[in-house]
């Protein structure tokens, strides 16, 4: 299968920062509609210093890629940003355990945003 197109640029980011947030063990997944009238689905990854060290980080980012690359062709959104957010668990979980939750992180995201009293 083929990878989706990376989100590379800060903006692209901070953009999908304000859209739908669905937290798992091993990752954050955030998911924004881009309304630009493009069909391509784009992914994002990014995994902060407080997981570790480089070789570290890279592992993980190295695994979110892969889990996005079988995952999302199949369960993603057309014309949205996925960004992956990793989580130190990410590197302990099993595999396929990480795929089963992508598919259910974006089976969340297809719901509509909750209300205000769903929230409280």
């Amino acid at each position: 299968m083929k990878a989706p197109d990376t989100i590379r640029l800060r903006r692209d980011f901070l953009a999908a920062n304000q859209g739908r947030r669905v937290p798992t063990a091993g990752f954050v997944l955030l998911v924004r509609q881009r309304d630009d009238g493009e069909s391509a689905m784009r992914a994002g990854f990014t995994v902060t210093k407080k997981i570790g060290n480089s070789v570290v980080r890279n592992r993980l980012k190295r695994r979110l890629r892969e889990i996005v690359r079988l995952v999302l062709p199949a369960h993603g959104h057309a014309g949205a940003d996925h960004v992956l957010i990793g989580r130190d668990t990410g590197l302990t979980r099993d595999f396929a355990v990480l795929q089963a939750d992508l598919a259910k992180a974006l089976g969340k995201a297809h719901l509509p945003p909750p209300t205000p009293r769903e929230r409280r």
